[in-house]
């Protein structure tokens, strides 16, 4: 066990200081994604972008979530989660300030440099929640994904205003606050990990796969299980976000109605991003939560294809599901770990794939859709994509731990050896 996963105990004002960080980073940890895109009207007429380098722009975010997620367990396990979290708070900041310099390539980098630094704190996030907070797995990841949704709600819905009121530059720069806010909180917390953490014996260069320990993440079915669920859960959020005003147009809404059941969607699985990680946290056995997922996703895009008129009901409904899904996905990562370092290495590999996975997403939608003419063929096959997500899911959420291979066991992790079957303690809250 690493000194990083001994100090599970922390003195009270440290504590304190960490849960006040924890909640700063999960506000920053979407808002500059979600608030570049009701602006790209503005951004395409002062860039001059084609309509080619505007679905690059939005599609450039969920990339860097999955390519930069890879990195950051390495990088965790060289420097300390501490310095790696207010690193990724810098890279944030700078990236939004750089997409406010009007040139079209410190646009696109500006754009990578936030997304590096978003999926930095994605996958450390739930690392740090295990070890300095294991009896508040649930209701903390609850809270961190209940203010993830939304502050990028909020990100959203000021958008347009900001820009209206005070230009483009406005509307992107203002979400620079809060990260830096944010930065001055994990300062300190960074200063005080660097003192107090063991110089690590495993070298920068050891991939996301690998735990602290050495072992390999890849011959892990559970880690496999967690991964596909997580990938799948958020394809389905970000082809819906992608594509549900187009698809709510062509059914005959108005571009302002149609535009509004997207936030509509957000808001309804934001109760739900508290609620799903603590009752995940309490159950030993999370299946039932998978196949209310499941039925939720069923109902919603079953009644988009067969009764595009009472669409307000379904974008509810899907609101439900995938404001459910993602939650749940992002809280087996701690429940299916027996340590912090495995957490993040669990976090790592789910959220690399995941991520790439759901970038392609509404590419390939938007693909089938031409072909088709239609939306019955991309809504038909995301409904055949809710089989895997919820087969892997169910094989996610049965009771045991995820077990590295060819590792060092420790007298930590040694009562966790079997995947399955193995009896777990006492559920946090």
């Amino acid at each position: 066990m690493t000194k990083d996963e001994m100090r599970t105990h922390l003195p009270r004002a440290t504590a304190v200081w960490s849960l006040i960080g924890l909640v700063l980073l999960t506000i920053n940890l979407r808002a500059a994604i979600t608030g570049i895109t009701p602006v790209l009207g503005d951004l395409r007429d002062v860039f001059g972008l084609s309509g080619a380098e505007v679905g690059v722009l939005t599609t450039l975010p969920v990339l860097c979530l999955g390519v930069f997620a890879s990195v950051a367990p390495a990088v965790a396990r060289r420097l300390g989660a501490e310095v790696a979290i207010a690193g990724s708070l810098v890279m944030i900041t700078l990236g939004i300030l750089l997409r406010v310099v009007e040139s079209p390539v410190s646009l696109f980098v500006g754009t990578i440099l936030a997304g590096a630094g978003i999926a930095t704190g994605n996958v450390l996030m739930p690392a740090v929640i295990k070890r300095a907070f294991p009896a508040r797995v649930g209701s903390l990841t609850g809270l961190a994904m209940m203010l993830m949704a939304a502050s990028g709600a909020v990100a959203a819905g000021l958008a347009v205003p900001l820009d209206e009121a005070g230009g483009w530059r406005v509307a992107l720069a203002v979400w620079a606050v809060p990260s830096v806010i944010a930065l001055l909180v994990w300062g300190p917390l960074a200063i005080r990990g660097r003192r107090t953490t063991v110089p690590p014996n495993t070298p920068a260069s050891t991939p996301a796969t690998a735990s602290a320990d050495g072992g390999s993440l890849l011959r892990s079915p559970i880690a496999w299980y967690v991964a596909v669920f997580m990938g799948l859960a958020s394809l389905m959020f970000y082809v819906l976000m992608s594509w549900l005003p187009e698809i709510m147009r062509d059914a005959g809404y108005a571009p302002a109605a149609a535009g509004m059941m997207v936030s509509a969607m957000m808001i309804a699985g934001i109760p739900l991003g508290f609620l799903v990680p603590v009752f995940a946290a309490r159950l030993r056995d999370q299946r039932p939560l998978v196949a209310a997922v499941a039925i939720t996703m069923v109902t919603g895009l079953g009644g988009l294809m067969l009764a595009p008129s009472a669409g307000w009901i379904w974008v509810l409904v899907l609101g439900l599901g995938t404001g459910s899904a993602f939650p749940l996905a992002y809280t087996l990562l701690n429940l299916r770990a027996a340590s912090p370092s495995i957490a993040a290495g669990l976090s790592g590999m789910a959220q690399t794939g995941g991520y790439l996975l759901a970038g392609f997403g509404p590419l390939a939608v938007g693909v089938l859709h031409d072909a088709t003419g239609g939306w019955n063929v991309p809504l038909a096959l995301l409904l055949a994509l809710v089989v895997p997500e919820v087969l892997f899911g169910l094989l996610a959420a049965r009771p045991g731990f995820v077990r590295p291979a060819a590792r060092t066991r420790s007298a930590a992790t040694r009562s966790a050896r079997p995947e399955v079957g193995t009896r777990e303690p006492a559920r946090a809250r």
